[in-house]
């Protein structure tokens, strides 16, 4: 069983902003598997696949990003989840924005949305999806992270950035890849 969550924050005014593309990433990851719901639960809304046989659940934590913890610890405890078989897509500042890394563990290097995680979690050992947003430092952190994408980002974000994340879970999942071996065959290009 996996779960896969992209971080992000509820309602219609954050719909395109930085902070939520872990939440685009999931309706993509929605959509190309046909997953059903979404279902309300665990401060969130979930939907539910089976790949090769294996449950696999995708998640937007509802509880605003500096919570998701409370979500995802909710989910994963319900349904047993090791910790190992939990994927995080978030946002990261300190990336180019369009580039995406993976990591398997690491600190929170400021992400308030994984400090709660590792701190509800009791672990930094979770696989990490990162996706860059740049950083523009003329403009206050938290302005730059709840600032919405410009038309040119978006697409940028649907014809590369998400084809790539889609591309990457999809190993993941489907081809049942090792996430250590999907960063080294993906982060040493």
């Amino acid at each position: 069983m996996k779960l896969i969550v992209g971080l992000g924050n509820p309602g219609g005014e954050y719909q395109l902003t930085r902070h939520n593309v872990g939440f685009l990433a999931i309706d993509r990851l929605v959509a190309k598997y046909q997953a059903q719901g979404p279902k309300q639960g665990f401060d969130g809304l979930y939907w539910e696949t089976k790949i090769n046989g294996e449950k696999v659940f995708f998640l937007q934590p509802q509880t605003y990003i500096n919570l998701s913890g409370k979500s995802v610890g909710a989910m994963q405890h319900f349904f047993k989840i090791p910790t190992s078989d939990l994927l995080i897509i978030y946002d990261d500042k300190d990336i180019e924005f369009g580039k995406i890394k993976l990591r398997p563990t690491g600190s929170s290097a400021g992400h308030n949305g994984i400090k709660d995680l590792i701190n509800k979690l009791g672990t930094e050992k979770f696989c990490r999806i990162k996706i860059g947003i740049g950083n523009n430092r003329l403009i206050a952190m938290h302005n730059w992270v709840l600032g919405k994408f410009s038309p040119q980002e978006l697409g940028t974000l649907e014809n590369e950035v998400f084809v790539k994340t889609t591309e990457l879970v999809g190993k993941y999942l489907e081809q049942n890849i090792s996430f250590e071996k999907l960063m080294s065959e993906y982060n040493g290009k």
